[in-house]
């Protein structure tokens, strides 16, 4: 139930130009990660569901799944690919100054600012959020039928 949730954590992470200034991912790496967190999202509300509800059609689940994550992946790649912004070069915070790829450090903590909410991070968030609600409703689900069993 967790590894979605904390994949999601770490990719956007690894696109915080402020923290990893030019070593973010490139755009094909977010595409095959987004992809592969939106399998293993799919994959464990499957195995929820089947763990919750044992006569579910898996098949049906997974067609209808695997067509909501298609979908789903378009439009974020259309937003993705609306908000991206690349730089050559990285500005260091204390000094102003622009260094190559190979000179750049990350900045202390103390200096770094609040991350920007760009449309691409408030959908991944509210995925996020929405698959947790889903998992946990169903986790409770099950505690239930087992606890009144």
């Amino acid at each position: 139930m967790l590894l979605p949730s904390a994949s999601v954590f770490l990719l956007l992470l690894c696109n915080d130009r402020e923290v990893l200034g030019p070593w973010v991912n490139p755009g094909w790496l977010n595409v095959l990660a987004s992809t592969i967190i939106a399998v293993l999202v799919l994959l464990s509300l499957i195995l929820m569901a089947t763990t919750v509800f044992p006569h579910i059609d898996v098949t049906a689940v997974a067609l209808i799944g695997g067509a909501v994550l298609a979908i789903g992946l378009v439009l974020f790649a259309l937003i993705g690919a609306r908000s991206r912004r690349r730089a050559a070069g990285v500005t260091v915070i204390a000094t102003g100054q622009e260094l190559p790829k190979e000179e750049w450090t990350m900045p202390s903590l103390a200096l770094l600012g609040r991350p920007e909410w760009t449309t691409g991070r408030k959908v991944a968030m509210l995925s996020l959020r929405g698959y947790l609600l889903v998992s946990v409703a169903l986790l409770i689900v099950k505690a239930a039928s087992l606890g009144g069993a």
